[in-house]
């Protein structure tokens, strides 16, 4: 039936006035591009990684004209087999030096050829090289994968090789395809940028992908010259017959780099030659396994390889993953390690972190990522923010939120892959795919940063977290004398802040104990109360800089510091991660879960009686305690 039906319809597609096979193929491309919304995307997404700074209109056009094309190829290999020479020979033409690459010239050819072909409209036209070489050709196959359908598969064979080609079954051809190449003979290999878990990892328009080393391996074993056949298509259903040389023989790595840069340079000429290539198709799928998305892995990798013969000192950072980030500052600086593993992990990825506005110069000056885009006020106008972000194409969406805003953010990107974590209970639908949290009582004795950690490498993380201090350092006042800094507010809970007349005489003792030390207030605006009511009528040396920096100028601020002491917030944390050592007061919360990670002095206080996992009353935590760790980490 499918047999009948294929030669029904080439038939008809044959013997069809050209103008209507024309309207045809526009029809129905316009129908691919318009009419499958997740087909368009893919082929913008892959236009707009390729060439970014070409505007949206181009990335339309080329992707609407390659749509066409598609169809048009389609339509062009079901009428090949009754198209009679005379009227291919009227639609096609070869290059002029098509001859002297398959000719076999009177001493015989010296050494074979691979004729490496690509996904470009009209290539199945090359089936008919040999009628287009005026001297005798040389023998001519293609390793070609079979279909499904065994009928269709003969037919197919069948009418390919009318015009003097072998197609050879990638199952079973290759003894074939070698015994050619011995004869000096040419045979045609498709080479593809996404060869699977078969493909060595290459670059190809600065994303990395799997290309088929098939050629290059070939090309290697037999001595054999490597060209590009391709058809350079001139109007609709006529194309020149094109060679390329792309290498004499050579190793199969550096062919397989060769072919690439050949087809980047090709679609980068001119509007005709890129609407030609099908960017209806993922090359880049290989990369984007879930499992393994926030690693690169293949069993051949070639980067370095690639990296060197464009004169790259390291992967560009094509791969767009955006990282929406915790909305308070303690958690933003614990997400810090696994960033700047995730960097290491995904060298290719080009990080954004969607931040709380407030945190954005911060993140900025940390360099943890490429960008940092703030969130916009809650509201409609926040989804209309996101949905029109669609238009940046990112490719994996990482959320450390758990919020349904978080979500509906992230789903209004169109991003096709959402990752987040799954507590038990709660349904995150609006995500791609999730991680299942442990039970609360698990959480309960486990740090937040190893949870993110699982919850990453369920997504294919495979470097650990980096937990030395963010540099630079920490440096000394410029007066030489000895700060030392406070955090006595915590602006979301109260519970978590030690009481005012504690500080008041933690303070007053310290000074009297030490004659050089002064004393530093930090907090927000609204700690300010709190601080002000620390500091009233102290006579030591004291600055209160609550609600008087931004998170740059507090972040200077504390790097200034020999000690901080704090409850726990996230200025406790940003002290840790600067490398400023700490003092961290803890009472009613965890320290098991939320303590400082940085491998910087740290020193966690609770109150007498308190458990490992919180629950304490930090009034309990007597000024005389704290007096004394303080003593022992300025000694």
């Amino acid at each position: 039936m499918i047999r009948l039906l294929l030669t029904i319809t080439g038939w008809l597609a044959a013997h069809a006035p050209e103008w209507l096979l024309r309207g045809l193929a526009a029809g129905l491309g316009d129908m691919v591009f318009y009419g499958l919304p997740r087909r368009r995307r893919l082929v913008l997404s892959n236009l707009h990684h390729a060439f970014a700074d070409r505007p949206p209109a181009w990335h339309r056009a080329i992707g609407r004209a390659s749509c066409r094309r598609l169809i048009e190829t389609a339509l062009l290999s079901l009428a090949l087999p009754f198209l009679t020479e005379r009227r291919l020979r009227r639609r096609l033409r070869g290059a002029p030096d098509l001859a002297a690459v398959l000719g076999i010239p009177p001493g015989g050819r010296p050494r074979g050829a691979v004729l490496a072909t690509a996904h470009l409209c009209g290539w199945e036209t090359q089936t008919a090289l040999s009628l287009f070489v005026p001297a005798p050709c040389v023998e001519l196959a293609a390793i070609f994968r079979p279909l499904d359908h065994p009928a269709a598969d003969a037919w197919l064979k069948r009418s390919r090789e009318r015009f003097g080609m072998r197609l050879l079954s990638r199952k079973t051809g290759f003894q074939a395809a070698m015994q050619i190449l011995r004869r000096h003979g040419g045979v045609g290999v498709l080479f593809d940028q996404n060869a699977g878990d078969h493909g060595a990892l290459t670059t190809f328009f600065g994303r990395v992908c799997s290309t088929t080393e098939l050629p290059g391996l070939l090309a290697e074993r037999y001595g054999a010259d490597v060209y590009v056949m391709y058809p350079r298509r001139l109007a609709f259903w006529r194309y020149e017959l094109t060679p390329c040389l792309v290498s004499q023989g050579g190793p199969a790595a550096e062919v397989t780099i060769r072919l690439n840069r050949w087809l980047e340079e090709y679609l980068s000429a001119d509007d005709n030659a890129c609407a030609s290539w099908l960017w209806v198709h993922d090359r880049w799928r290989h990369q984007d396994v879930p499992a393994r998305r926030l690693r690169l892995e293949a069993r051949r990798d070639l980067l370095e390889d690639d990296l060197r013969a464009r004169s790259l000192a390291a992967a560009p950072r094509r791969t767009r993953v955006w990282v929406r980030m915790p909305n308070w500052l303690g958690d933003v600086v614990m997400t810090l390690p696994l960033l700047r593993a995730l960097r290491v992990s995904r060298p290719d990825a080009e990080i954004t972190l969607l931040a709380k506005p407030g945190l954005q110069p911060l993140l900025e000056r940390l360099g943890v990522a490429e960008r940092v885009r703030p969130l916009p006020a809650p509201g409609a106008g926040s989804l209309r923010h996101f949905l029109r972000l669609r238009t940046e194409y990112p490719d994996c969406y990482v959320l450390f939120t758990h919020s349904l805003r978080g979500d509906l953010e992230a789903w209004c990107t169109r991003c096709p892959q959402r990752f987040g974590v799954r507590r038990r209970g709660r349904r995150r639908p609006l995500l791609t795919h999730t991680w299942r949290a442990p039970g609360r009582a698990e959480e309960h004795h486990r740090h937040q940063v190893g949870l993110w950690e699982e919850y990453l490498r369920h997504f294919g993380l495979n470097r650990a977290p980096d937990f030395s201090p963010l540099p630079p350092g920490p440096r000394p006042p410029p007066d030489g004398g000895e700060i030392i800094g406070l955090i006595c507010g915590s602006e979301n809970e109260p519970e978590k802040r030690w009481p005012v007349k504690h500080w008041r005489e933690l303070v007053t003792r310290l000074a009297a104990a030490r004659s050089a030390a002064h004393f530093r207030l930090f907090g927000t605006a609204n700690e300010r109360s709190v601080t002000d009511a620390v500091a009233l009528g102290l006579t030591a040396p004291l600055e209160n800089l609550a609600g008087r920096t931004d998170l740059p100028a507090f972040a200077d601020r504390l790097r200034e510091c020999r000690l901080l002491i704090a409850n726990d917030t996230g200025g406790m944390h940003l002290a840790n991660a600067l490398g400023v050592p700490v003092l961290a007061l803890f009472g009613p919360t965890n320290p098991l879960r939320t303590g400082p990670v940085f491998h910087a002095p740290v020193r966690i206080l609770q109150p007498p009686g308190c458990a490992p996992t919180g629950g304490g009353g930090l009034a309990d935590l007597c000024p005389d305690t704290v007096l004394a760790a303080v003593t022992e980490m300025l000694a």
